[in-house]
């Protein structure tokens, strides 16, 4: 059976197992990181040199970084659904993943960092609202594309929403100034409604 290491509040690990949900996968989940430990142990370091999570195991296959490991997934049980099986399609959504990783996450993930898990005396508001306005600005290039398509790839939901997703979750739930952006607000409202991310992802932020 797929072994997949990561606590539930990881959004990276919400991304492999927002996947597993949409490919009906049965898996065994270990918590690990933050609280629960297990991460920086030589048994683990092993396996994921990074000590970072998540991690799986597929038959003893052991693969880390999430995006590696939704594209992983998807090719394997979803070829022609989740991952799209015409090349130009999947080279279209592998491009929106790698957009997330290079661009978005590297101005939510301090926003996120410092209004949520950083105690409020201790917060550089001036990075936050310096990280907010880029990102809103890359997000309105997302708002853009989104007023021609049903989702990030076009008419059908693929891998390349999941990432995205769990970062709008963020985005619009942490108590920032946002920019009216409408088509991506509609197309989070749709994906957000899709029973993978309601399990997995809609919890409040931790």
């Amino acid at each position: 059976m797929l072994k997949i290491w990561g606590r539930t509040n990881s959004i990276n690990v919400q991304k492999v197992l927002w996947t597993c949900a949409e490919l009906s996968l049965p898996y065994e989940r270990i918590d690990a990181g933050m609280q629960f430990g297990v991460n920086n142990t030589p048994e683990y370091r092993e396996m994921n040199p990074n000590a970072l999570v998540p991690l799986i195991s597929d038959d003893g296959f052991l693969l880390w970084e999430s995006h590696a490991i939704v594209r992983y997934l998807a090719r394997k049980h979803g070829l022609g659904t989740l991952c799209p099986k015409e090349a130009r399609a999947a080279a279209d959504a592998d491009r929106w993943m790698e957009w997330y990783s290079t661009t978005l996450w590297i101005h939510m993930k301090p926003v996120f960092w410092i209004l949520i898990r950083t105690p409020p005396e201790k917060r550089n508001m001036a990075e936050v609202e310096d990280n907010r306005k880029k990102l809103a600005a890359y997000l309105e290039m997302a708002d853009a594309h989104l007023a021609k398509n049903e989702y990030f790839t076009g008419t059908a939901f693929t891998m390349a929403d999941i990432p995205h997703a769990v970062l709008a979750h963020r985005w619009f739930n942490v108590p920032i100034e946002r920019p009216a952006l409408p088509h991506y607000e509609r197309w989070f409202r749709t994906v957000s409604k899709r029973p993978g991310f309601q399990q997995h992802c809609a919890a409040a932020l931790t």
